[in-house]
Formats: C-alpha cells, sequence, structure tokens
C-alpha cells in the first residue's frame, strides 16, 4: 500500500512539474506576402473554409483554446501544428518550388476526398471545422483547378 501512495504522489509530482514546460506557440501576426491568396486566387468561399477548418494547423497563426496551457495536451497539441505546417503551411505557400505546390495541392485533395482532412481528432473538439459534401467539393475542385494553372 506504501508503494502505491509512493507511485501517486510521484506521478502527482511529476505532473504538476510539467506544468511550467511549454512549448513554442505559433503565433505571428503577418501579414504574409508569401501566402497563398497574395499569389494565387482563392475564392471568398475557399478561403472561408480553409481559415475555419485548416488553418489552425496549417497556417503561421494558431488559434489555442483554453485547454492548451494544460500539459501534455499543450505538447500533443504542438507537435499536430508543427507537423501539419510541415505537410503544407498555406502562409508560406509561394515558397514552395513548382513541384512541391503541384504535390501539396495533389495532397491536399487526396486528403480531403478521402475524408483525412481535417483530421477527426480536431473536429470532434472543433464542430465548425467539419467540412460539409459541398465545401468538400468545393476544396477538392479548387485544388485541383489551381494545381492546373501551374506551370
Amino acid at each position: 500500500m506504501k508503494a502505491i501512495k509512493k507511485i501517486l504522489l510521484a506521478l502527482l509530482v511529476i505532473l504538476v512539474a510539467i506544468q511550467f514546460i511549454h512549448p513554442k506557440k505559433n503565433i505571428s501576426s503577418g501579414p504574409y506576402a508569401n501566402g497563398i491568396d497574395k499569389h494565387y486566387t482563392v475564392p471568398k468561399d475557399v478561403q472561408a473554409v480553409l481559415k475555419r477548418s485548416c488553418y489552425d494547423c496549417h497556417s503561421n497563426n494558431t488559434y489555442y483554446p483554453w485547454y492548451n496551457n494544460i500539459q501534455p495536451v499543450a505538447w500533443l497539441l504542438a507537435h499536430d501544428v508543427n507537423e501539419g505546417k510541415e505537410e503544407i503551411n498555406f502562409d508560406e505557400f509561394n515558397n514552395y518550388s513548382l513541384s512541391q505546390k503541384r504535390h501539396k495541392l495533389s495532397d491536399l485533395s487526396k486528403e480531403v476526398k478521402e475524408g483525412e482532412m481535417p483530421m477527426s481528432i480536431y473536429t470532434v473538439i472543433h464542430r465548425n471545422a467539419v467540412l460539409s459534401q459541398v465545401e468538400k467539393q468545393r476544396l477538392i475542385t479548387w485544388a485541383d483547378s489551381l494545381k492546373g494553372t501551374l506551370n
């Protein structure tokens, strides 16, 4: 019984201690000269969907919910945001090579088609990020069309 109490106490101390270790937040004030909307046509409806459902993980500015102040949740969110930005960062889109742009737009289209994006773990909490069938089709059509114009 004493061993269990010691283990629980140690876990509690660790849990409290990690609350003071915070990852760097993905917050930048912009403007973003290399943003996709600065160099390519992004219709207003598409831009609205991207901002609502994609930009938290795929831009230079993430809106953080209250639970981001709790560890280890903040570490998991930071990891997801960093991974998302590696896949595609809409605020840095014009920094990509032409082949990277095509590849990223193809991936965007594929992920949306297959229901992989936005991630279900994100949409469970952020219900407004769920894409309707019309929004999915609009994003796919836009991404495929833009990819076709890249020379």
